[in-house]
């Protein structure tokens, strides 16, 4: 078993009420204290989110704080009981845990820095996530990262509505090659998904887009990694389907 490259905090336990307005969650703690907590994903977060299921939340003790407790993960029944990560703002931080240890054998010997938000794109007005470069004999690598946790079967699936922003980084991944290695990396906050594929039925052009971006070059990582209320862990790469 691959060990954990990112630990939680002691997590706290709960049964999801509702989420609602984007940014709160009313949860009931196994104490019996209604909470209410921060839901630091936007998104629809289709299939995530259905009241009575299990959730794990973090307390934090910064009085600036309006909510104490951050919705971290849930657990769903698709295939199996599964944790899946709804904090959107975990999966930079594991992947950059990840780069650090040169966990991603696709990845591993083609850089020797990484940097996050660097601009680029057609005048600059984008960031990627992380560029990494290596000699003057390796190209240099931009590596986008997207959060997924929509599953139907054992297929990962991104994205679960329509994302123009997520239009825009297909198109200027695009436009990197040939100079450049261009990499979509799907990192698969679910443990019970063997495969990938883009989610056709919730965005048709994010799907054309990918597929034209595959023919041209771009690389796709779907990486799966198991969410536990201890922490996160690698699991290798899911395999991609290509069919709509």
């Amino acid at each position: 078993m691959p060990d954990l490259i990112y630990h939680y905090p002691n997590l706290e336990s709960g049964i999801l009420l509702k989420r609602y307005k984007r940014f709160f969650a009313d949860i009931e703690l196994t104490s019996g204290e209604v909470i209410t907590a921060h839901c630091p994903n936007t998104g629809p977060m289709t299939g995530v989110c259905t009241p009575g299921s299990p959730v794990k939340v973090s307390r934090s003790d910064n009085p600036k704080r309006k909510l104490h407790y951050t919705w971290e993960m849930i657990q769903v029944e698709d295939n199996k009981p599964t944790w899946v990560g709804i904090n959107t703002m975990l999966p930079n931080r594991v992947i950059q845990l990840a780069l650090q240890q040169h966990l991603i054998p696709e990845l591993a010997n083609s850089y020797t820095n990484i940097r996050k938000e660097v601009p680029y794109g057609k005048e600059q007005k984008s960031r990627v996530d992380f560029l990494l470069t290596g000699d003057d004999s390796q190209h240099p690598i931009y590596l986008e990262v997207k959060n997924t946790t929509l599953a139907h079967s054992q297929v990962a699936l991104f994205p679960d509505t329509v994302t123009t922003r997520g239009q825009k980084h297909l198109q200027e991944l695009m436009a990197l090659l040939p100079h450049a290695r261009a990499v979509m990396l799907y990192f698969i906050n679910r443990d019970d998904c063997t495969h990938f594929a883009p989610g056709d039925s919730y965005d048709p052009v994010y799907g054309q887009l990918w597929r034209e971006a595959l023919a041209q070059g771009v690389e796709v990582l779907p990486c799966r990694f198991e969410t536990t209320p201890v922490g996160i862990r690698y699991l290798g790469l899911a395999s991609l389907v290509h069919s709509s």
